[in-house]
């Protein structure tokens, strides 16, 4: 299902806490994509070399800057952009779009709906606020969320949400398969039957 199509005109991307820009997953989802302009994405805590991440109003900004500049750079509005990335990655990108950051489309991967073993300590509170497309691509063993959790969660999203469940937890590692399914989903091309 295709719901993103034809509106995505660039993709920015943005790694997990424990991760730099070239996570493996990020690196195949924009070779996947090519010739889609893709931009991975380090936040500032990771610039400075720092492991702690930043606070969700640091990392929301920097977005926004990382955003515009992609959008100048492909030609497109900012509205033609979508969001990614992989577990902390995907929640900044959904803050920033939820507080209204122009976008097409959100692709998580991993979403951390909670800390592993901390169900009441859900991190949705800006989920009413995501207005567009979304993929949620998870592990169906991941730590961080089972799908009966996001079944739940996700009704508080008004926009349209496809999710898809691998095999694996919080890091699936079916890179090429997560590519495709991000591909698929972003763009024109038919999914496989």
């Amino acid at each position: 299902m295709n719901i993103a199509s034809g509106r995505v005109g660039a993709l920015l991307l943005t790694p997990g806490a424990g991760a730099d820009r070239n996570q493996r997953t990020l690196v195949a989802v924009e070779r996947a994509l090519a010739p889609l302009p893709c931009e991975r994405v380090d936040f500032p805590y990771r610039l400075r070399g720092s492991r702690m991440p930043d606070k969700p109003e640091v990392a929301v900004a920097h977005l926004a800057d990382q955003a515009a500049a992609l959008a100048a750079r492909a030609g497109i509005a900012p509205d033609r952009l979508a969001f990614g990335g992989r577990s902390y990655g995907g929640r900044m990108c959904s803050i920033a779009v939820a507080q209204g950051l122009p976008a097409a489309a959100l692709v998580l991967l991993s979403y951390p709906l909670h800390p592993p073993g901390k169900p009441d300590r859900l991190r949705t509170e800006h989920f009413p606020g995501i207005r567009v497309p979304v993929l949620i691509v998870s592990g169906r063993g991941d730590p961080f969320g089972t799908p009966e959790e996001f079944d739940r969660e996700l009704a508080a999203i008004p926009g349209p949400v496809t999710t898809v469940w691998l095999p694996g937890g919080h890091d699936p590692r079916r890179y090429d398969e997560v590519a495709r399914i991000v591909a698929d989903w972003l763009t024109d091309r038919p999914a496989p039957g």
